[in-house]
């Protein structure tokens, strides 16, 4: 049918479901502990919000029930992907997934400078919280690195360089 044909308020628009962080194809979905049970709690609010729509106009009801079914598929989609590492079983002298590290900039901006960031999965990376995804530049220039050693880390044309002055690890979480 021609478009000319149809009222205008009959025309809904797509919702716009936000897309969750980035995961490269190819890569396992990594998740700590802590993590996992984040996704968890995500999936029962969303759910909660849901199961409980108090929205009178239909139109703006059926485009949250939208938006919220489709937030809760990709969600589902990251949790049946989620590979949870306990920390308890990553090597605790090493930069690996789960690991907090602190680091001293000893070459390029900012000389002198000590970062603390821990590596954690995608959907938990918060640079406000000191969380750093694996996958991103910094946690893949630290990952394998040991107490004292130095990693590079290149931001364009500039080279930082990174002495790592201590790894730890959380081992209280349980799976």
């Amino acid at each position: 049918m021609s478009r000319g044909f149809v009222k205008e308020d009959d025309q809904e628009e797509a919702p716009f479901i936000p897309p969750r962080a980035a995961l490269p194809p190819g890569v396992i979905n990594y998740v700590t502990p802590a993590g996992y049970e984040q996704l968890q709690a995500e999936r029962k609010q969303l759910e909660n919000q849901l199961s409980n729509l108090n929205i009178e106009d239909e139109k703006e009801k059926r485009h949250t029930r939208a938006v919220l079914t489709g937030k809760l598929n990709l969600l589902n989609e990251r949790l049946n992907s989620a590979r949870v590492l306990d920390p308890a079983e990553q090597p605790l002298d090493e930069v690996r997934f789960g690991a907090t590290v602190t680091f001293e900039v000893i070459a390029g901006e900012q000389i002198g400078t000590v970062n603390r960031f821990q590596l954690v999965g995608v959907d938990e990376a918060d640079i406000k919280l000191h969380k750093i995804a694996f996958v991103a530049p910094l946690a893949r220039a630290l990952t394998g690195k040991k107490m004292g050693e130095v990693a590079e880390f290149k931001r364009g044309p500039a080279v930082q360089e990174f002495r790592i002055t201590k790894i730890e690890y959380d081992l209280t979480s349980e799976n």
